[in-house]
């Protein structure tokens, strides 16, 4: 769908650029990125023609070939949470700023790239990276054909939450930037997070506390790392009472063996039992993409919905496919 409308991929592994060109995205659309790019994922993006290839060290200049930009770490940190900090001083990815100008000065790459950081809500730290390239250039006297801003538009997942609109972050970075240079920008998060909303099945719903109601799904940690890995959070409804109003603060946690899975630690719900389906929105990026067969438990399927008409775009797996897979 994405590629049908005319928008290109960053890929960071040999399996996302198949995946890309699988969905029918040329090569020209292509962007690859990663911190240790092997020699078979180098070739690939090669064989694929693809737009550029991100250096992300002075090493892989020597091993990469085609249009190339070099990744800086300008030493920003961003307001996000720091699992999804990227730009900081010491940052696994990226240049520092002194090996990026000798990669400038190699005269192989064509271009910058930048990213401070995922999941942003103010314009801030994007704008701070911006003026850090103005200054990185004019100071090497270079002038780029390509800048990359990276991407970190945050998008709203709880209520009361607020991110700037795509205009305004575009606006923002754009009305700063002082290089006369193609621009290329991330934006996928803000395409896809508020598109998925995940189901659940309620199966046990129980008060282990005068404070504490738990209400456990067939899902958890296996299908949303995020609330572990990145304190992320979350809003949900009973589906299938969704205009209902609230009876109760509630836990929602998921069915593995884990303490910490927990996908909500509070969420209102209207009178939650066994059967229900819950209804967690703004779950179309960063989750099924990480999601694990944990405990066994298998992938959930995923399902196009759109004008009242619904499409199975990604079968639900099974555990005999799994048990394939061992010897």
């Amino acid at each position: 769908m994405l590629s049908e409308e005319g928008l290109g991929a960053d890929v960071s592994t040999l399996g996302e650029l198949r995946f890309a060109l699988a969905a029918g995205i040329p090569g020209e659309r292509l962007v690859v990125h990663g911190n240790n790019k092997s020699d078979e994922e180098l070739e690939a993006a090669a064989a694929a023609g693809a737009a550029y290839v991100v250096v992300d060290s002075l090493e892989e200049l020597e091993r990469a070939t085609g249009s190339l930009l070099v990744r800086v770490t300008p030493g920003i940190d961003a307001e996000t949470h720091e699992d999804i900090r990227t730009a900081h001083a010491g940052s696994k990815f990226g240049l520092p700023p002194v090996d990026a100008a000798a990669a400038v000065r190699s005269g192989r790459v064509r271009g910058i790239h930048v990213h401070v950081g995922s999941q942003l809500f103010s314009t801030a730290a994007a704008r701070e990276a911006v003026a850090w390239v103005n200054a990185f250039v004019g100071d090497l006297g270079w002038q780029p054909e390509v800048v990359d801003l990276g991407g970190g538009l945050g998008v709203p997942t709880v209520p009361g939450e607020r991110a700037p609109s795509i205009d305004e972050w575009v606006g923002a970075l754009l009305d700063e930037l002082r290089v006369d240079a193609q621009v290329i920008l991330e934006p996928g998060r803000s395409l896809v997070a508020q598109a998925g909303v995940t189901l659940y099945r309620v199966g046990v719903v129980k008060r282990t506390s005068p404070e504490r109601v738990w209400v456990a799904v067939d899902g958890g940690v296996s299908d949303n790392p995020r609330p572990q890995l990145y304190d992320a959070r979350y809003a949900a409804i009973v589906a299938d009472r969704a205009d209902a109003e609230p009876t109760g603060t509630f836990g929602i946690a998921g069915k593995h063996c884990e303490s910490g899975d927990v996908l909500i630690d509070t969420v209102e719900l209207a009178d939650p039992r066994r059967g229900d389906l819950l209804a967690v929105p703004a779950t179309g990026a960063y989750t099924l993409g990480m999601a694990s067969n944990y405990n066994g438990v298998p992938r959930p399927a995923a399902v196009l919905v759109r004008d009242g008409n619904a499409r199975v775009i990604r079968r639900r797996e099974t555990v005999e496919d799994l048990l394939r897979l061992e010897a």
